[in-house]
């Protein structure tokens, strides 16, 4: 007999989990008190990456799969959706951006591959209520104020909106690292939080490219 396979066990315990008979812990969750879970499951991943390590590897996905699996789950039980329809969004979405790949469309190297990803993105998400207007858009809110100071610069210059800087002469990846640090420690020397001072000043940036964005001629 052919058995079933992995996915199907791993819905039913989930399933199971979430019935009356089930955990009495699982039965408490909702998909606000999972919310940061998924989130370490991921810095774990990257942990086991980062050391090579398949073991850990394989490990850590099924936890993260697990969440999303949960999630699901939740969701089933409200009538919202199931891992079928997020499985299949995902399918259809790969396909319907790779046109190159699916579809007749050339492309030459990696930058009109994203170029074609960014056009079918926007087109896709034109008068709903997901539409991203501005080039800034679709910045994750709980990204950490590093990676979103990181994901507004690329966003600004990609947009025009924002000029790269000279780099001081002697800059090296050694001494901006140290730089970062450093600061970091004088931060803390305050009494300071350093993610939340930039985290402000990132809003604060973005504020100003969103105004400098909107200030421009319509093309």
């Amino acid at each position: 007999m052919k058995p079933k396979p992995a996915l199907n066990d791993l819905l039913a315990v989930m399933a199971k989990l979430r019935s009356p008979e089930g955990c009495p812990w699982d039965r408490e969750q909702d998909h606000m008190s999972l919310r940061t879970h998924a989130v370490e499951e991921v810095y774990e991943l990257m942990d086991a990456i980062e050391a090579g390590d398949d073991h850990e590897m394989a490990e850590e996905l099924g936890d993260l799969l697990l969440q999303v699996v949960f999630h699901c789950q939740l969701a089933r039980e409200r009538g919202a959706f199931d891992f079928e329809q997020v499985a299949r969004r995902i399918t259809d979405k790969l396909i319907r951006r790779h046109p190159h790949v699916f579809g007749n469309v050339k492309v030459k190297d990696v930058d009109e591959v994203w170029a074609n990803w960014e056009q079918i993105k926007q087109a896709e998400k034109h008068g709903t209520k997901h539409a991203r207007p501005s080039a800034l858009d679709g910045i994750p809110r709980h990204l950490p104020a590093l990676a979103r100071a990181e994901k507004l610069v690329k966003k600004a210059r990609k947009a025009a909106l924002l000029a790269k800087p000279k780099p001081a002469a002697g800059t090296t990846k050694r001494k901006l690292a140290e730089k970062l640090f450093e600061l970091a420690d004088s931060a803390q020397a305050k009494g300071w939080s350093a993610e939340e001072l930039l985290r402000g000043e990132v809003k604060r940036r973005e504020q100003a490219l969103r105004k400098r964005e909107a200030s421009r001629p319509a093309r």
